[in-house]
């Protein structure tokens, strides 16, 4: 990529960030790098060749020039990389107090294939303290390169050393575009991440990470690839993901605190503002036994998705979760032809919950006869310990407040829009309404329906209600095949 203007004039363009006010003054050379400032490097500067595509990739390979333009963080103390252009490259490692800044889209770094390693990784993974801080991308593209890469390889087989215990992978690691292990004060900010051949990212012992303005694209989707967006283990506390919009061919976003050691916690997120584009699935929140998922926050979330939107899950069969208070606000989403084993669904909650709340959910004209809310055993299966006993599923306490429902539809089997099948102490629904088709056939189809059923294992302690309007669907509350209500307000 070329630039009309002089280097002076385009540091000066681009001065409005902080750490580049002032690097137009001067210059110096060190064993061939040009510095500007204290810590500041141009690409093209460097004798980076940049003659690589964003998004088809080719070119000169290029990760000797940017792996020890890196490693400048760890001698002065801190790194502006500047990449003005596209470049080629293997795995990188990135330092403590290192920017690496893209001015568009079109600048960034192209996995080259075959590389059994992540694009871009930190570089002192620690399973145990965060040992990298200061880290901030800003801008541009980071292709993983889906079509040249392997899904996964032995992990005696990686191309970098990694030194993660064989617990967290086993004898196979995936490959990512994105691998951060133990980071502190993480920023990516108008970042597009494409073609990630499993997860865009997996993050693991991380405190006060943002992600803001991010894309996903994915137009290579390689059928049950696992090719997640942005995956989170714990430990990790202060987590903020804003206006997140892409495609992925699984999960958009994961929260698993636990799902690699049963142990870790992951505290205090928020994630507003998620745009949809033809996802495969939308956010998944997953412990499966003591790890604790508390304090999060979804909200303004739309968008077109295949099948599921939103599903809290154990998923594994061990000891039932550890959910605290996960709270769900405005959220508009419109399903697709579902592309998966299981039923579709909008929202489903299994394991053990303490408080969830859903407000502001809009169901508006879904073309198939999807669940919009489950609470109770996961699609596919029963939970059950280690010594093979079922476990039973608790729910504390779900608030649905606000909710519009738009010409629904309900199929064999699906006769409702709440579907409750485990144990619930206490479930509160207010401010709902049901606006039905008038047609003859929806007329017919509503005939066998209803707005809340308690069936199976399911049980409600105490059932409250508050203007509600069910328009012509047929029933308020129907229990059948062993479901209890046990109080109703």
């Amino acid at each position: 990529m070329a630039f009309s203007s002089s280097r002076r004039t385009f540091l000066t363009a681009l001065s409005g960030s902080a750490a580049l006010a002032g690097a137009a003054a001067g210059a110096e050379t060190i064993d061939g790098i040009v510095r500007h400032g204290r810590f500041c490097v141009i690409a093209s500067e460097a004798g980076a060749k940049l003659d690589s595509n964003v998004e088809t990739g080719g070119g000169t390979d290029e990760t000797e020039l940017f792996q020890k333009i890196l490693d400048l963080a760890v001698v002065w103390g801190g790194l502006h990389l500047i990449v003005d252009g596209a470049a080629l490259v293997r795995c990188l490692a990135v330092h403590s107090n290192t920017t690496i800044e893209c001015p568009n889209a079109a600048c960034g770094f192209f996995h080259k294939g075959n590389d059994n390693a992540p694009l871009l990784r930190n570089a002192d993974y620690s399973m145990t303290e965060r040992l990298n801080k200061n880290i901030t991308l800003l801008g541009g593209t980071y292709n993983g390169n889906c079509l040249q890469q392997v899904h996964d390889y032995p992990a005696s087989e990686a191309d970098y050393d990694h030194k993660l215990p064989e617990k967290v992978f086993g004898s196979v690691h995936w490959n990512f575009i994105f691998e951060f292990f133990g980071v502190e004060d993480f920023t990516a900010r108008g970042v597009t991440f494409r073609d990630q051949p499993t997860f865009t990212m997996l993050m693991t012992n991380f405190r006060r990470v943002l992600f803001e303005d991010t894309k996903i694209d994915l137009p290579h989707r390689l059928d049950f690839k696992n090719q997640d967006g942005l995956h989170f283990w714990g430990p990790g506390r202060f987590l903020t993901i804003r206006n997140l919009q892409g495609d992925s061919g699984d999960d958009i976003i994961a929260l698993a605190p636990d799902e690699n050691d049963h142990v870790s916690d992951i505290t205090d997120v928020l994630i507003d503002g998620v745009q949809l584009q033809e996802a495969f699935q939308g956010i998944r929140l997953l412990s499966r036994d003591k790890g604790r998922l508390d304090r999060v926050v979804i909200k303004n979330v739309t968008g077109t998705y295949e099948n599921f939107g939103f599903f809290i899950v154990p998923w594994f069969t061990h000891a039932g979760g550890n959910f605290g208070s996960i709270t769900f606000d405005t959220i508009d989403l419109r399903g697709g032809p579902p592309h998966a084993w299981y039923m579709p669904f909008v929202f489903s909650a299994a394991g053990s919950i303490e408080s969830l709340v859903l407000r502001n959910i809009t169901h508006h004209a879904p073309d198939d006869d999807r669940i919009l809310f489950h609470f109770g055993p996961k699609f596919g299966g029963e939970l059950k310990d280690d010594s093979g006993r079922e476990i039973k599923m608790k729910i504390d306490t779900v608030l649905i407040d606000g909710l519009r429902v738009y010409h629904p539809r309900f199929g064999e089997g699906r006769p409702a829009l709440i579907n409750v099948e485990c144990d619930i102490r206490r479930l509160t629904v207010r401010n709902a309404e049901v606006i039905t088709a008038e047609d003859q056939s929806a007329k017919e189809m509503y005939q066998n329906s209803s707005f809340l059923r308690v069936a199976g294992d399911g049980k409600i302690g105490t059932l409250s209600m508050n203007n509600v309007d069910i328009g012509a669907v047929a029933e308020l509350t129907r229990v059948e095949d062993g479901g209890v209500i046990e109080e109703q307000k």
